[in-house]
């Protein structure tokens, strides 16, 4: 099985061939491709390739296939005895990607 560990927005996700992942948003519109050449650790059929600290020569390539906002994410702030409280809430923006390639560039 190949796959490759990438990064993006400061995280990692694993990235298989026809497998959807959903990332921070990037900056690009549906349907278009987007590379990716940050790839800290690659599997292919023969061998195992580990990034000191991403494998060069290698690139995952997928397709955009929507933006769209997150659900709610809720933090509270609580200190005991001085009447302290905060709510503080937003909604992230994502991006699926369907990812079409692992190969060499």
């Amino acid at each position: 099985m190949n796959y490759a560990v990438i990064s993006s927005g400061g995280k990692q996700y694993v990235a298989a061939v026809g497998k959807v992942i959903t990332v921070d948003k990037i900056d690009s519109s549906v349907g278009k491709n987007v590379g990716f050449k940050d790839i800290l650790l690659l599997r292919t059929d023969e061998k195992l390739h580990l990034g000191t600290p991403i494998v060069k020569g290698y690139e995952v390539t997928g397709k955009v296939l929507k933006q769209y906002k997150g659900d709610k994410i809720e933090v509270r702030k609580f200190k005991a005895k001085v009447r302290y409280r905060r709510k503080i809430g937003f909604r992230p923006m994502l991006t699926d990607i369907e990812i079409k390639s692992v190969k060499k560039s």
